[in-house]
Parts: C-alpha cells; structure tokens; sequence
C-alpha cells in the first residue's frame, strides 16, 4: 500500500525530538501535512519516558562534567553557560506554548526542583568552590549557593547528611532555580496537540527501509507490527528520531553523511524509592563527581522526580551493558551497524577506552550489597527496604572518525543531515531532552534553508532570545528568565 501524495514531513519515532519538531512546525508552517511514526504501542516509552531517564532538566547548573578542570587549573564555565543558553530556548518554547494552550498545566510537566552538586574529599571540595567562584559571576547561574556548612547543606537536603561520620571534608552547590521535567508527559502532551491540528500518528508501525526517489522525495517502507502488514509513505522531508536506531535507518537511506558512524549502547539501572516518609525529605536533585573512567552520563545523582503529580527518589545509574541500542531493541543491533566505513572508527573507540570497558564490566558484576553501598554514600540513613532497582533506557553514544585517532567515542549529541536538507536525523544522548528545542531548531534552519528566514520572526516571538545570547546580558537575562517562570510556575 503506498500513499497517493507525499507527505511533507514524516517524523520517525514517537520521542521528545519528533514531538518537539512536529510542533515547531505546526506554529510556523500550520499547512503542511505531518506523519508520525512509532515503532510500539504509545508514544514516549523508550528515552523520553520518565523512568529511562533523569528527567534533570539540564541547564549545567550541577553537572560538573559540563565544566570540567583543565590541565593547567583553570575552570572553563564556556560550555556550562552554552548549555544553559539552550535550556532557556527550551523553557522559553514551553511558555509559548502554555500560553497559547497547546501543553496544559505546567506541573503536569514541570517542576522547580532545586540543583546541588555534592562531593566530598579536600581535592572534590577546593574544586567546587573554585567552580562556585567562576559560575556566581555569570547571570545565568546568578542565584547558585555554595556552603561547607553541615547545617546548611542539611537544611538543602537533609538525608545527603544524617548520620554522617565526621571529620571528613565535604561541599555543597544549590541553584534554587532548577527543574524536574517529566518528558514523557510534554512527548504526549506535544503529540496530542499535533495530532489534534492534522498530524497522523501511526503507532505499531516500524520503519523498514527508506529510499530516495529521482524527484527528491523519499519512500518509507514500513509494516505494522499488529498483523504485519506492510505499506509505504512518500515524503518531501524526513527527520529520525529513532533514539539509537537512528543510526540503522540513516545507514539504510544511503546518505554518504553517515559513513563513518557507529554508536555504542550504554544500559543502566536506578534505585527508586516511593515511600512518603523519604520522599518527603529530600526535595533536589544532587549530583557528583563522575567515578575514574566512567562516562559522564554515569555520574551518581539523587534525584527527585514528579511523575503524574506523585514525587518519586531515583538514585543511580548503574552503568551496565547491551547490544540493543534501544531499550526495545535488538541484541544483534551492535553486530548489524558495522560498516567498512566505520569499522576503523570502533575499533579505535574500543582500543583508546580501556578504562570505561573495565567501569562496564565492574559494574555488570556488581553485587546488590555493593550498589546498595554508592546509594549510602550519598543517603548513609538508606534502608534497603525502601528502595528497588529499576531498568533505564539505552543510551546510544557516538562513535565517529579522528583524523588524530581513527575513531573517538562522542559524548553528546549530533545532528547528522544530507546535503539537500531532504533526511535528517540525531545521535547520541545527553543532554538531549533538555535541549530538544535548539537541537530541532537547528534542523529546520539546516534543512530548510530558502524558508527560514521567514519563519525566523515568529520563531522569534515564540523564543525571545533566539539567535542572541543571555548570559552577557544580564538585565535581559532576568527578564527573560523571569517570564518563563511566571508562565510556568517556576522558581526564576
């Protein structure tokens, strides 16, 4: 069964970044037609369900791998203040939408939830301090708190310090301003209203192959999953947002921009509890340092989180490994992606990271005591029969090629489109959810160049400080900030 006409947009996969794309089309392009694909039974169930991910809200207001120490001393805050930036536009769409009716409630989707960041050890302290005197200057991170005061920090979060050994040195960061965003309820919420305005979303429908036809439209074969029954969709513009198999669809359209590519799945585990009388105490969402040769995306964090109106802790990951890269997926999914292009790239990741192997396998081997004991650190009053583990989505990093290297191992995401703008689609992972807004934004100015520039003044209306920055503006940044929050309830 092949459609009579093609469609204009066909999204792929049914994630915070189609929903996000499909409604930034709908505000500034309402006539054209959109279809959206997802492989299961609803929408949001693989990264952006609220319990695949930490749901942080990432504007680099606790995360210490965002402003790492370099080599000489030094704290960089340029790509800590970049990522903030993009949380803003992020923040600043939602407004816009909240205003206009589109998404409901904001507590149905987001809360204000404090950001801290907490280490312990002279060297982890006299480092977050030198961070706190580099952030506090800047007008983006203009309310962050830094204290080595046990009473203070208990008053923050009270279970990071009951019964806690003395004498050992320990730092705390609070940024009063930072949010818990529930992304599989802004997905649903975005698909909703995009479905009410025109768009047809097909679930139980998977992907089989794309091909580019002589008149620069695209074939989508496709089969759906409840009676196996296949069919076609022709496309003028196609954007997979397929999570890790992103990478298997882009591979099948044959654009050269992927060549080279490969990704490598990271799985994990979280600790959670729903018990009120623990729940009650901690209201924040704590990160730390990141252990020797783990990724970034495995630095311990205590996290609150706000699903459906009920508070939640989360505390983790455990990293671990699959060959699926999604959660969903294959286990011959990081067998099927190897190409000659790309080989080199994978096997020089797999040769320069001895140290992130030997993380993967320890924490695979991990005991039940031995992840309960992290846990500890972080909460020593935690009782084990408060708490039960909990599986997280895949996380599908970057693997690419180094002209220095062969190949290097890419945390963070990247959009990858052909040259005519026609297919595009991202890779990798954090902080992608938070910054879904500018990482679509961007799509549509990569892929459709000619209609940009008239779209760009509505785009404008809807995120104020699109195309200019905030932080070096401190008066704007306030007001900026300051309306966002008022929209959505919100502190700042």
């Amino acid at each position: 069964m092949t459609s009579s006409g093609p469609v204009d947009v066909a999204l792929i996969g049914g994630g915070i970044m189609s929903a996000t794309l499909a409604s930034l089309i709908q505000q500034i392009q309402p006539d054209w037609k959109i279809v959206i694909f997802e492989r299961l039974g609803d929408v949001a169930e693989e990264s952006s369900n609220p319990w695949n991910n930490a749901g942080t809200g990432h504007a680099a207001l606790c995360e210490l791998n965002y402003m790492p120490e370099s080599k000489d001393g030094t704290i960089d805050p340029s790509k800590a203040i970049s990522i903030n930036e993009q949380f803003q536009l992020s923040r600043q769409f939602w407004s816009s939408l909240v205003r206009k009716g589109v998404l409901r409630e904001p507590k149905t989707f987001i809360n204000s939830t404090p950001h801290m960041t907490f280490v312990r050890g002279e060297k982890d302290v006299n480092f977050l301090r030198r961070r706190y005197d580099v952030l506090k200057k800047q007008p983006l991170f203009g309310d962050i708190e830094f204290s080595e005061d046990s009473r203070v920090i208990h008053k923050w979060a009270p279970l990071l310090m009951k019964k806690r050994l003395k004498g050992e040195p320990f730092a705390a960061t609070r940024t009063a301003s930072g949010t818990d965003v529930d992304f599989g309820a802004l997905t649903h919420q975005l698909i909703e209203s995009a479905t009410d305005a025109g768009a047809e979303l097909r679930l139980n429908t998977e992907v089989r192959g794309l091909k580019k036809q002589k008149d620069g439209t695209w074939v989508i074969r496709h089969r759906q999953l409840v009676g196996r029954t296949p069919g076609e969709t022709r496309a003028r513009f196609v954007f997979v947002g397929a999570g890790g198999w992103a990478l298997k669809l882009l591979q099948k359209s044959g654009i050269p921009e992927i060549k080279g590519y490969g990704v490598f799945p990271i799985s994990g585990q979280f600790l959670r509890t729903d018990n009120p009388a623990v729940v009650a105490q901690h209201k924040a969402k704590v990160y730390s340092q990141a252990a020797v040769g783990a990724p970034p995306m495995s630095v311990p964090h205590l996290d609150t989180r706000v699903v459906d109106g009920e508070a939640s802790l989360l505390f983790g990951p455990y990293a671990g490994f699959s060959p699926k890269f999604l959660k969903n997926g294959s286990l011959l999914d990081i067998v099927t992606q190897v190409r000659p292009s790309n080989l080199i790239p994978m096997l020089a990741v797999a040769k320069d990271n001895p140290s992130l192997m030997s993380y993967l396998i320890g924490e695979l081997v991990a005991s039940k005591s031995k992840k309960f004991q992290a846990l500890r650190s972080f909460m020593p009053t935690a009782n084990p029969k408060d708490w039960y583990l909990i599986t997280a989505g895949q996380r599908a990093q970057v693997m690419k090629k180094d002209a220095k290297k062969g190949g290097v191992l890419q945390f963070g995401t990247e959009v990858i489109a052909a040259k005519d703008g026609s297919i595009a689609g991202l890779l990798g992972a954090s902080p992608g959810a938070s910054t879904a807004v500018p990482i679509m934004l961007d799509v549509l100015k990569t892929c459709f160049p000619n209609d940009f520039a008239t779209w760009e003044p509505q785009l404008k209306t809807m995120i104020p400080s699109y195309g200019v920055t905030l932080n070096d503006k401190p008066e704007r940044a306030e007001e900026v900030l300051g309306a966002t929050a008022s929209v959505l309830g919100l502190t700042r």
